[in-house]
């Protein structure tokens, strides 16, 4: 059988390969089970319709990271998780095939990709005509890529003859002899190791623990991810959640943190200080996040800090032509950032159409983009090269790429729609600022203006210092023809100066530090047009309004002029009556609320225990016999009601009636 001869070759050389079956379902499904009967192995399938066992859904497939399989089957007939093809990439040993499952390739790019409801923002599934033809141009342009189509014979083509390949035989390869004796011989401090997936990194931190005499804590963003680590350990091993080691007073002589890039920088950033010895590992050129950007944005805080890097793949042999076409399919390539770009810089507008007509510059951008936020994953790519509305912004010399501005297009709701958005029985897909304008700020048509949000924003390392960050953001503003820009980020004093320093204005800070970036969320807005700046002075007035309470709230200062009133005003009228009568949050209402207590005198028991007695939910509820959290959240909007009804009961009936309407919107 001509791919047992082939997968007998791969064996020898300690290659991989990739197979296209590209068809109609029927087809496809026939000679991927076919396969499957002719080859010994694990052929673990990964799709949302599984056939056979063994078999995992494309978003689970994080769960078996850090296993080892013989050939596997990649369905994406319906829609393509480039994350998770190349996670199942990395978990296959030498010898295998990976089997990737297509529609007609004379048809894709006009096929509506399910997957794209992940990362596009639209109601329905959408076609992704700029991946498919980048994709179609890479498998089309390796020469070790067996594209099978359907009606069209099979040419397999034996491998030219070749040296054997040396699996290793669980003692340390070179490089990784060569890192281990410095980390036994330090006596404190931070050590980094990037790799590329299957080059050893996850046996070194084993081999480590294995040859301490002292003590060690693992942790990672998952317990089943280091299974190596685990291996190699042997009893030394010991593992505790990120968040729960942060919880604890467990004290040991190293910490080794696997898959670093993939825990919130804050978070990190303080388990790292606990430690005498810190050992950090991550993927770079992955689905994890990139370990570039990860020693650039991250490590770059710990002065001293040492850094090394695994190049020979351990589990497969250097050169694998399974390796190579993933890292070209999804633009892993991070060597950009070791070029210098000279020169003059000139900005210009980059639309999506460059995918086609200029894809090495597109690339550059993308490149760049990974680099500078280590969290980037091909979700991104997918999203930056076919969904809807994305803008981008380019500063270049004649050789290179310098800087890039991501932006994407917001707002423009129904007035129907956004009045729904506000009093919280509606939240459509996207508009991520657009809608947060309205659903937790004072304006329930904010988000029938349109806007475009910085979605992302790089200059490379070595031209930084020199404005050109401005001159993207000042670009973007005199070629936008919306009512604002806009941005959201992880609030840090030194982000929001260069914001501010571009013409933004604070509107929003989130009520709770998000997971991902460890930071309170801040959103800021430039007006454009005379609506904008409306929206945007109201907005930046409510927030000064409420941010002494905010703060308590957060135990966060917020960076804002103190605008206290402590009397109710019409906004207040508003947001309190959307708190009582709809869905408004506890959190974006709590200064509202505030000056209610303020003017009222009744008990009102629920209301005062949570925001003057500052009681958390569970406390509360057993105070006052009730079943939980939905059952005080009920108490707390009754509270109001029935306050709002005390003190004017017409103003109160005309805005429920008004606001119980927003939610038939048109």
């Amino acid at each position: 059988m001509p791919f047992e001869r082939l997968t007998g070759q791969l064996q020898r050389r300690g290659h991989r390969h990739l197979v296209v079956l590209s068809g109609d379902e029927h087809w496809a499904k026939e000679q991927a089970l076919a396969l499957r009967e002719q080859l010994r192995g694990d052929w673990l399938w990964v799709g949302q319709h599984a056939p056979v066992e063994p078999h995992s859904a494309p978003d689970a497939l994080s769960g078996l990271l850090g296993r080892e399989f013989l050939h596997a089957i990649f369905d994406a007939r319906s829609g393509f998780d480039v994350s998770a093809f190349a996670a199942l990439s990395g978990t296959l040993r030498a010898g295998s095939l990976l089997v990737l499952l297509l529609p007609p390739l004379s048809s894709w790019a006009e096929r509506p990709d399910a997957d794209s409801l992940r990362w596009s923002d639209s109601a329905e599934p959408i076609a992704t005509p700029h991946f498919v033809h980048h994709f179609s141009r890479v498998i089309a342009a390796d020469p070790d890529v067996v594209l099978w189509q359907q009606h069209s014979p099979l040419h397999l083509e034996l491998l030219s003859p070749s040296h054997d390949w040396l699996p290793a035989n669980g003692e340390p390869q070179r490089e990784q002899a060569a890192i281990l004796t410095q980390l036994l011989a330090k006596q404190e401090g931070v050590v980094a190791v990037t790799a590329a997936r299957g080059r050893g990194k996850s046996a070194l931190a084993g081999m480590l623990l294995n040859s301490i005499a002292g003590s060690a804590v693992v942790t990672a963003p998952a317990k089943g991810a280091t299974d190596v680590i685990a291996r190699f350990a042997g009893e030394n091993y010991r593992f505790i959640a990120p968040d729960a080691l942060l919880a604890s007073s467990v004290q040991a002589d190293w910490l080794i943190v696997d898959e670093a890039a993939a825990i919130p920088g804050p978070l990190l950033e303080k388990l790292v200080r606990r430690f005498p010895r810190v050992l950090l590992t991550t993927t770079v050129q992955g689905y994890e996040g990139t370990g570039r950007g990860f020693l650039l944005k991250f490590c770059a805080r710990f002065s001293g800090l040492q850094r090394f890097t695994l190049s020979t793949p351990i589990r497969w042999a250097a050169g694998c032509p399974l390796e190579r076409v993933v890292a070209k399919a999804l633009l892993f390539d991070d060597a950009l950032i070791d070029s210098v770009p000279k020169g003059a810089v000139r900005i210009r507008a980059l639309e999506p159409q460059a995918w086609e007509s200029h894809p090495e510059l597109t690339a550059s951008v993308y490149e760049l983009l990974c680099a500078a936020h280590y969290r980037t994953s091909p979700l991104d790519l997918r999203r930056m090269m076919d969904a809807p509305g994305q803008h981008f912004t380019v500063a270049e010399t004649d050789d290179a790429i310098a800087g890039a501005l991501w932006l994407v297009d917001e707002g423009g709701l129904t007035t129907g729609l956004s009045l729904a958005v506000w009093a919280g029985f509606r939240r459509p897909r996207g508009n991520l600022v657009a809608q947060s304008l309205a659903a937790h700020g004072g304006s329930p048509l904010a988000a029938t203006l349109t806007g475009r949000r910085v979605t992302r924003i790089a200059v490379h390392p070595a031209r930084q210092r020199e404005g050109i960050g401005h001159a993207l953001v000042h670009s973007a503003q005199q070629h936008a023809h919306q009512d604002y820009l806009s941005v959201s980020f992880g609030y840090t004093d030194e982000l929001w100066h260069f914001w501010q320093q571009c013409g933004f204005v604070l509107v929003r800070v989130g009520s709770h530090r998000e997971a991902s970036s460890g930071c309170y969320t801040a959103m800021a807005l430039l007006p454009l047009s005379d609506a904008g700046h409306q929206l945007c002075a109201q907005a930046h007035q409510r927030l000064c309004r409420d941010a002494r309470v905010l703060s308590a709230w957060n135990a966060e200062q917020i960076p804002v002029e103190d605008g206290w009133e402590a009397t109710l005003n019409h906004d207040d009228w508003l947001e309190l009556a959307g708190f009582a009568f709809a869905h408004r949050p506890f959190s974006t209402s709590v200064a509202a609320l505030t000056r209610l207590l303020l003017t009222v005198e009744a008990p009102l028991p629920a209301l005062r225990g949570k925001i003057e007695g500052q009681k958390d939910d569970a406390t509360l509820s057993a105070e006052l016999a009730l079943s939980g959290r939905k059952a005080l959240l009920a108490m707390l909007r009754a509270e109001t009601a029935q306050m709002l009804e005390f003190l004017d009961t017409d103003r109160c009936q005309r805005l429920k009636h008004d606001i119980l309407q927003w939610q038939f919107f048109q």
